[in-house]
């Protein structure tokens, strides 16, 4: 936990995908997702207000159709977790993890217009996959990453625009898994201790993206998020 607070401090994302890897190692992939819920919840809210609430209600306003699609579809798709199996879930995991970082590493950057339709169905697309994807399994970045990276949106901005889509995107799944039973009285204490070991490695992760090299450290992040999912594929399939 506390090394995906650190990945998510230094480039906005990936503290589901690092650390669901880990949980999985000993805890089912419906407990592991549980577990995830409130410390994700806590590192948007510090990601999303870091330059303050009026840098974060302009970034909203400018992907507004994004996060709508995403946490609607994440509402209706987290019903379905308790109805899929550990093998399931653990393999889809895998390919999104897999191929997000995969894709990235070997230097594909997708481009999307930045006005007209064009964008508008590109912002609409990229919602409703990581609606799906997040409401599954508790991992809604890599569609958002890949259209922010398609508009080549600015380093500060993206990892803010990061924080608000992936900030309303947990708050739909503590509703959705508080309906669905998956936050109860033995997942709710487990995940609000595992908020203190986030919450120091995010900070850390902080100090890092201030000081060094972006692209190397990230580049560093996705090799990381590779292996990370090639494990969680081996867990789902074998």
């Amino acid at each position: 936990m506390g090394l995906g607070g650190f990945v998510k401090g230094a480039v906005g994302f990936a503290l589901p995908m690092i650390s669901i890897a880990g949980l999985g190692s000993f805890l089912t992939a419906q407990e592991a997702v549980a577990v995830l819920i409130i410390p994700t919840f806590l590192s948007n809210l510090w990601q999303t207000l870091r330059q303050g609430p009026l840098a974060a209600i302009w970034t909203l306003k400018e992907f507004w159709r994004l996060n709508i699609m995403m946490a609607l579809t994440i509402g209706v798709v987290a019903q379905l977790v308790p109805r899929i199996s550990s093998g399931t879930l653990f393999v889809t995991l895998g390919v999104v993890v897999t191929v997000a970082a995969g894709l990235q590493l070997w230097g594909w950057r997708p481009q999307a217009p930045k006005t007209g339709p064009g964008r508008t169905a590109s912002e609409v697309a990229a919602g409703l996959i990581a609606g799906i994807t997040g409401g599954i399994s508790g991992v809604w970045g890599p569609p958002v990453l890949f259209f922010l990276i398609a508009l080549a949106t600015p380093k500060i901005e993206m990892i803010r625009a990061q924080g608000i889509a992936y900030l309303l995107g947990s708050v739909i799944l503590v509703g959705a898994h508080l309906q669905s039973g998956l936050l109860n009285a033995v997942t709710i204490p487990f995940s609000l201790a595992m908020c203190l070991p986030v919450a120091a490695g995010m900070a850390l992760g902080l100090a890092v993206q201030d000081r060094l090299d972006q692209r190397l450290f990230r580049r560093m992040t996705l090799a990381v998020l590779c292996i990370a999912g090639l494990n969680l594929l081996r867990r789902g399939l074998f």
